[in-house]
């Protein structure tokens, strides 16, 4: 694969987005290296769920991380019903253009699938700025955030995906294959990093008195099926009500549309075992990584049980469609939203029946994407890579898949 690159003497600014604790701890180790570059005028812009109170003003943590936020982009967020997460991406939008109009960025770096995301890429679109797009070409086909990802994969003009056929399927999206990254997923580098703490530390840290085994559990909304969360949460509590000799810690939901419900179930099963199970809005990413190493099995349907528990050889129970097209490591199981699939396969888990081979490569590597990333984006030739044109396939590629489509009648 031919790769244009040019290094210029002129500094480069390069505004990073994030828009949850989620994103923000795959992008940490990104952010660490681009402010240790001596070519890099870093920008980092903060907004969505980083902003509101309600989900723990985690832009704080960022701050506390050393990280200077040139920019903050508030969406608005408040009901999560699907109009107003459409009004929020609208304000977004708005907030990053007149943003980026102060910033002057040279790159928008954007990473994901979630509505503050497209809002970003959206202004830059329209402001003639390139975007490069990290975890482009994955599927999660039980969100609307798979339409998301590839909307932002076209507006974007560089590509780091995390897997080789990721890379494939964002080429056979019209994408110049220059320009597009095998790197893998940045988020593990945190794994690393992050400080191992021991369960006594963590559960201090924590302040959640007497340290035991535990289960880590999240769950958030499966948005291309509304109205399927009330009984996700039911069939997956259900279940989690069942386990008597292990606490139980809940991380917070996200902003998605039908949030609500799940939360107000949530916090209605802590409320209800006290002393046993535990509800965080967020964890940061260093109790996080700590969490999910000394957890028994990671729960739920977040792209962490797929992404980073592998990661670290920790097992994970998928529930539902959310994360339905990932590459699965040999550590996950999937289940059905179905209260006695979840349970037999808690079972399954907890007395040691399952026994994964851990010495299978993870689909998505064991980390080093965060420097191979801000390599490139140091050394791009953005004169190459933007604007950007169609890439066709080969005449034989495309020949093959018109032989054989279906006649039109």
């Amino acid at each position: 694969m031919a790769v244009n690159v040019t290094m210029t003497a002129s500094r480069r600014r390069i505004a990073v987005v994030t828009g949850s604790r989620a994103d923000y701890g795959l992008l940490r180790g990104l952010l660490t290296r681009l402010r240790g570059c001596a070519g890099i005028d870093l920008q980092v812009v903060a907004c969505g769920m980083h902003l509101a109170p309600r989900f723990g003003e985690t832009w704080r943590a960022i701050e506390a991380d050393g990280f200077t936020l040139t920019g903050k982009v508030d969406l608005e967020l408040g009901d999560d019903t699907p109009d107003a997460i459409a009004r929020s991406t609208g304000i977004g939008t708005i907030g990053f253009s007149e943003a980026f109009q102060r910033l002057s960025p040279d790159l928008v770096v954007v990473l994901g699938d979630r509505f503050e995301i497209l809002s970003a890429a959206t202004a830059a679109t329209l402001s003639n700025i390139p975007i490069a797009h990290i975890h482009g070409g994955e599927i999660t086909a039980g969100a609307f955030d798979d339409a998301i990802r590839h909307a932002v994969t076209k507006m974007a003009c560089i590509h780091f995906v995390a897997a080789e056929p990721y890379r494939l399927r964002v080429i056979q999206m019209g994408e110049n294959p220059d320009f597009i990254f095998n790197v893998g997923a940045p988020g593990l580098d945190q794994a690393d990093v992050a400080p191992a703490l021991d369960r006594s530390s963590l559960f201090e840290s924590l302040g959640i008195g007497e340290p035991r085994r535990f289960l880590l559990a999240t769950l958030h909304p499966t948005t291309a099926r509304p109205g399927a969360d009330r009984a996700t949460a039911a069939a997956l509590l259900g279940a989690l009500a069942q386990v008597k000799d292990r606490g139980i810690i809940f991380t917070g939901v996200n902003a998605d549309p039908g949030n609500r419900i799940i939360d107000n179930a949530v916090r209605d099963f802590v409320s209800a075992r006290p002393g046993h199970a535990y509800l965080f809005t967020s964890l940061g990413s260093d109790r996080y990584w700590s969490a999910l190493r000394l957890t028994d099995v990671v729960i739920g349907n977040s792209s962490s049980g797929i992404l980073e528990a592998p990661a670290v050889g920790t097992p994970s129970i998928n529930i539902g469609d959310r994360q339905s097209g990932r590459l699965r490591a040999a550590s996950i199981l999937d289940c059905a939203v179905d209260q006695a699939e979840i349970s037999a396969a808690l079972s399954l888990v907890l007395e040691g029946r399952f026994q994964p081979d851990l010495s299978l490569e993870p689909p998505y590597g064991r980390g080093g994407a965060s420097g191979r990333i801000a390599d490139l984006i140091q050394s791009i030739d953005l004169t190459k890579a933007f604007p950007k044109t169609f890439h066709d396939l080969p005449p034989t590629t495309i020949s093959q898949h018109s032989a054989s489509a279906p006649a039109v009648p």
